[in-house]
């Protein structure tokens, strides 16, 4: 039966952990005003017949901090990657000079800061949801294995492990969401 036990909770520290990945991957893509080349992660082009992701068909690099500079691998490329940053619906008008597309990322007005930082607290909010979900599934899993012969003081004593999971992996949650916080409302 122990070994039961610990199959629960690591596939419950599993859960809460991916949710935790997921969570920093979205918040690399809500921008804080600062240029970077994970802000255009998401972006597809056409190569050859097939969509490929934008790192795969040029060098991305950030020159200063209000700009992202693309290097396409071939000059015919450009125009394709620029109808693929706009198709992206990222906010950004892309730039060429017959070499290399600049993006200028603007300042944020407060508005948008504010906008943004609802953003970030709905994606720590949709974590923790997924944290506690694993809480619930994991817990469930314990009573069911009560019920198949498990004692009740190691039932109540993986409970609070459990327990304790979920309130470590909701701080780290809300500490990532703090830090992208306090770097979007930094001017």
């Amino acid at each position: 039966m122990h070994e039961e036990v610990e199959l629960v909770l690591d596939d419950c520290k599993e859960r809460m952990g991916a949710a935790i990945e997921h969570l920093e991957k979205e918040l690399l893509h809500i921008r804080a005003g600062k240029a970077s080349p994970a802000m255009l992660d998401g972006v597809l082009v056409e190569y050859y017949g097939s969509m490929a992701p934008l790192n795969q068909v040029s060098n991305i690099s950030t020159p200063d901090a209000r700009t992202v500079a693309i290097q396409p691998w071939e000059k015919g490329l450009i125009p394709v990657i620029e109808k693929a940053i706009l198709a992206a619906n990222l906010g950004f008008n892309p730039d060429n000079n017959g070499e290399i597309i600049r993006i200028n990322i603007p300042a944020l007005t407060e508005e948008r800061r504010k906008s943004l930082v609802k953003q970030v607290h709905q994606e720590g909010e949709n974590a923790k949801v997924s944290i506690r979900t694993a809480r619930k599934d994991a817990n469930d899993m314990l009573k069911k294995l009560l019920k198949d012969g498990l004692s009740e003081d190691m039932e109540k004593d993986a409970e609070t492990d459990v327990q304790k999971l979920t309130d470590n992996f909701g701080k780290e949650v809300d500490d990532l969401v703090n830090t992208k916080e306090k770097d979007i409302m930094t001017i």
